[in-house]
């Protein structure tokens, strides 16, 4: 029996049917960052369709939050660590430029997860240029164990996002906000 081909949907579709492949596949699987269970980010419309056990709520604490993802990692766990926008990400760097990515090479240890972020956009609102920047060539430059991802079609997000769950590595994959809904 042939498996039906993937029609690929909107961007926000894709994100949703991405995070549909995290739930079902990974059973171990949690779902954590700011506004993941409480409205608040565009990204919460692509996770307000799973369990609510499955949506871990966190506090501001960029740093702490992915420190907690990768000691669920390390215990089993799948965790998808999510940062509404990558310039959030930056105060996480010790977590991931230190820990995250130099611990396969200097040990056994192969936490597999997924980052999630995006790339803001100043349109309908500018957020300010505190929260704008992209900055997924510097990720890339900097990072040896974690794969990154650049996510600019929604054709890509499915397939990444299938990577990083058969992949023994940790991946960060960056969407751009200007594409939801779209």
């Amino acid at each position: 029996m042939t498996e039906a081909p993937h029609i690929v949907g909107t961007y926000t579709e894709e994100l949703r049917a991405a995070m549909d492949l995290v739930h079902m596949t990974a059973p171990r699987s949690i779902f954590m960052g700011q506004a993941v269970a409480c409205d608040g980010t565009a990204m919460r419309k692509t996770l307000n369709h799973l369990p609510p056990e499955k949506l871990l709520e966190l506090p501001v604490a960029e740093d702490m939050q992915l420190g907690m993802a990768l000691g669920m990692a390390l215990d089993g766990m799948f965790p998808v660590c999510i940062y509404p926008r990558v310039n959030f990400l930056m105060l996480a760097m010790n977590q991931l430029v230190l820990h995250l990515d130099k611990l396969p090479i200097y040990s056994d240890y192969k936490p597999r997860m997924i980052i999630r972020t995006a790339i803001a956009t100043d349109d309908p609102l500018d957020p300010g240029p505190q929260h704008l920047g992209n900055f997924s060539y510097a990720l890339s430059q900097m990072l040896e164990m974690v794969e990154v991802v650049d996510l600019t079609k929604a054709e890509q997000i499915v397939p990444a996002y299938c990577d990083a769950l058969m992949s023994p590595w940790p991946f960060l994959l960056i969407e751009r906000m200007e594409l939801y809904d779209k």
